[in-house]
């Protein structure tokens, strides 16, 4: 394990798993809202989005946390490793909710507040986003290491046997 992909929906716990596995791996983590989201809450072009993903799989070890499904592909090629957080919606939404307010180093800003749009994004993601990431597990299955986690304990207990 030593190129490894985190997908699953937003408030699944990915930045979280991520870092518990950088600790457990010392391998370097990169997370995608931090190189794609401003701290004005702007984003950088697509052009230097892809640049500095491209940099990262190009290395010789990495953890990549987000799902930025268009660059899916790309990570799923270069790595050795997925995890897929498939958790149910509520458990998602409640993740979300429970960190509004609060500090978090994997944005560069604090969420004040669920807004209507990234609601919606949580609430389709099982119908819009999942398909695709199911269909690139299949087509990588044989050449790849894949975990897929459909509880916070199935995935708590997967770190606790490193």
């Amino acid at each position: 394990m030593k190129r490894i992909v985190i997908v699953g929906s937003p408030g699944a716990g990915k930045s979280t798993f991520a870092k518990a596995l950088a600790k457990k791996t010392g391998l370097p983590l990169f997370h995608l809202d931090l190189i794609w989201h401003k701290p004005d809450k702007t984003n950088i072009s697509r052009e230097e989005f892809d640049s500095a993903l491209n940099r990262i799989v190009s290395g010789e070890s990495w953890i990549i946390d987000g799902n930025y499904q268009r660059t899916l592909e790309i990570r799923f090629q270069c790595c050795d490793t997925v995890f897929l957080l498939d958790f149910p919606t509520d458990v998602c939404l409640s993740g979300i909710t429970s960190r509004i307010g609060k500090p978090r180093d994997d944005l560069p800003w604090m969420e004040t507040e669920l807004d209507a749009e990234f609601k919606e994004f949580v609430l389709s993601f099982g119908e819009k986003n999942l398909p695709e990431i199911y269909r690139l597990i299949e087509k990588y299955r044989e050449f790849k290491n894949i975990h897929v986690f459909r509880s916070r304990k199935e995935a708590d207990s997967y770190l606790s046997s490193l």
